[in-house]
This record gives structure tokens, sequence and C-alpha cells, in this order.
């Protein structure tokens, strides 16, 4: 399948009917409460498959969260009877499914520590530094991403302006100060 960006590929409480593999493109996985607040899960990226729809198959319920395509999205589409062949016959296709689990449960489960235990500027100057020089996004996509509003993204964003962390502009954010976004992260490991 090709799918341009911006297709939703799938949404919360709709039934799953096939097993994605990602060859090119980028699918933002998220949740979204019933006020629009969202908060990105994960993101499927080429030679990966959505863990999300490898639960849903496997344990005939419907989808938690929502699929979007961020880019052009270029994809096979695996339908449940062959899923569940290939799972129940190929050992190294099984195994691929498992390691798909651990690894996005690891990294939810590092999600839910930030959420919960880390200040909206301390998570904000992590992700600033993760994608240091400059980060490309809107206020809006960044509060997205944090689980947040862009309107407390903005004011966060400003105050790192005025002390000189970083300069704003249109869509962009350029990394002025490392050092002080990673003391404010207040993590010693942050390079």
């Amino acid at each position: 399948m090709q799918v341009p960006a911006g297709t939703r590929l799938f949404d919360e409480r709709a039934q799953c009917s096939a097993f994605p593999l990602v060859l090119d493109g980028s699918i933002r996985v998220s949740k979204i409460s019933a006020q629009g607040r969202e908060i990105l899960l994960y993101r499927v990226t080429p030679g990966e498959s959505c863990v999300l729809t490898s639960g849903c198959l496997l344990g005939h319920i419907d989808y938690a969260a929502t699929g979007i395509a961020e880019t052009a999205v270029l994809l096979i589409a695996v339908p449940l009877p062959l899923f569940e062949q290939l799972l129940a016959r190929h050992e190294p296709f099984r195994r691929h499914i498992f390691e798909l689990f651990g690894a996005r449960l690891s990294e939810l489960m590092l999600l839910v520590e930030e959420v919960a235990f880390h200040r909206l500027d301390q998570r904000l100057a992590a992700l600033l530094l993760s994608r240091a020089p400059t980060l490309r996004a809107t206020h809006q996509a960044i509060a997205d991403e944090l689980g947040s509003v862009r309107e407390i993204v903005s004011r966060l964003l400003g105050s790192f302006a005025d002390r000189g962390l970083v300069q704003l502009s249109r869509e962009q954010i350029d990394i002025i100060d490392v050092n002080g976004l990673t003391r404010l992260t207040g993590d010693k490991n942050i390079k």
C-alpha cells in the first residue's frame, strides 16, 4: 500500500484487519483525549511494524489509539489469516513480533515515567536536546508529543528564549545553550 502524508491509517475503537510492515515513511501512533489533547505513544518507521496492531490482531480487540501517516508511507499489509499462520509456523516472524512487544513496552514505560515523574520544562528541554541543534516543528506539534497544550509549551519556550537557551523562529527552534538545557533536565546522562 502507498498512502499520502496525513492519512489516518486507524482510529480508536476501529477493527484491525491486517498487520503493517513499514517499508518507507513514518506513522505516528497517538492517544487522543475527548478534549482533543494528544500524546505521542510511538512512531513506526521503515523496517518496523505497529505493536498496537499486533496486540489488536492477537487479542481480537479494537484499536486503543490513532495512527496517522506523518509522511508518505509505503507498507505491506499482511491480512489477519496470513498473520496468524506466520505467527504459528514461522519462528523468525514470531520472534520479531515478541521483540517488537518488548521494545515498545520499554518505550511506553519510559513515557509513563516521564509524564508521571518529570516536570514539563525538563521534558521539553530533553526533547530539544534530542533534536539538537535545530528542531523544526510547531508549538502545537511539540505539545502533542509531550502530552501537553500549546499555550504552556509556548510559554516555556519563551522562557527558554529569554534565558538564552534557544532562539525561536517560525516553526523552528535553534538550540543555543546545550549545557543550560542539560542542567535544566536534571539528567546527568544527557549529552
